[in-house]
């Protein structure tokens, strides 16, 4: 029985003719995302920025948002944020942080004062300026140190060329991931940490299989031209990036679809991620090496200065 091939064995695409397009589409969307954050930038949830969720359920299963947002922006404590999960009649409140406890106290009481007659209080949770403030600094923390042991890694384990364009890959892959949380307006909470670190885990995956081939092809073929060597190495992994791509998308969208509003955040910003790291690896990281003008080996520049060709094993 023959086995299903989700990509040609002998495949010869040209994915290099691209990088004129692509190279130009990630720029452009790199910059935007840059100038969106620092304009608009991230929708922190409560555990940044600090306030009042109340989960409400409707005693009657169903919620109406409108009178919900209407009756706690009269409460006095800012701009209410209402947002209803799914068909059940479930309603995520946010209310800004008051100052001190008297001010969490009195915004729980009107809560409760405004809402007991139709709604359960399924869940309520106050974050503090000082929690918050922690969790920002140790959040931020968090990533930039894995980002860097990232990059460390990256730079040992490649030659200076191919490590900078995988350097190029995971930073580009971290910066459109980002402006996928800035576009969709998904809150950025501690979930959403894991999931960027998750998708710098996956970003360094693709690019460190298609580079480990790159530096295979390196010393098995001495006079390839380099555009030629790097179409080769991405045709011959793929395979099994068609298949990991598409195993994890749908198991993705399986959570998107069918895994509730708890997670549909954290799995939609996932499932983007996974789209983005495997365009990186094909159209961004692997391209890059053109422009970084990569040497194929101590051999190969030895041939080209002597003008003597070498065969190709």
């Amino acid at each position: 029985m023959r086995l299903l091939r989700l990509w040609p064995d002998e495949s010869h695409f040209d994915f290099m003719r691209f990088r004129r397009f692509t190279f130009p589409l990630s720029a452009v969307l790199s910059l935007a995302t840059v100038a969106l954050f620092l304009s608009i930038g991230l929708n922190f949830g409560i555990d940044f920025k600090g306030g009042t969720l109340v989960e409400l359920q409707a005693k009657s299963g169903t919620a109406d948002v409108a009178s919900i947002r209407h009756t706690a922006a009269g409460f006095g404590f800012g701009e209410p944020e209402v947002q209803e999960l799914g068909n059940q009649g479930t309603v995520l409140v946010r209310l800004p942080l008051q100052p001190g406890e008297q001010g969490q106290t009195a915004v729980m009481n009107k809560a409760h004062a405004a809402f007991d007659k139709d709604y359960d209080f399924r869940r309520t949770e106050t974050v503090g300026p000082r929690v918050s403030g922690e969790l920002v600094q140790s959040g931020t923390l968090g990533v930039v140190l894995s980002v860097v042991a990232v990059l460390l890694y990256l730079w040992f384990r490649f030659e200076r060329e191919l490590a900078l364009g995988a350097i190029v890959g995971t930073l580009h892959d971290i910066v459109l991931t980002v402006g996928v949380f800035i576009i969709t307006r998904i809150e950025f909470n501690m979930t959403s940490i894991a999931a960027i670190l998750t998708i710098v885990g996956y970003s360094l995956n693709e690019t460190v299989v298609v580079f480990d081939r790159t530096r295979e092809l390196m010393r098995r073929y001495k006079t390839i031209p380099t555009v030629d060597l790097l179409n080769l190495s991405i045709n011959s992994t793929m395979s099994r990036t068609v298949m990991t791509s598409i195993s994890s998308s749908l198991s993705l969208l399986a959570l998107v679809l069918f895994g509730g509003e708890a997670i549909k955040g954290f799995a939609v910003v996932m499932l983007c991620g996974v789209l983005i790291c495997t365009y990186s690896a094909i159209f961004i990281s692997t391209p890059v090496l053109i422009y970084l003008g990569l040497m194929l080996s101590g051999a190969r520049a030895a041939a080209e200065r002597s003008g003597v060709p070498q065969p190709a094993e």
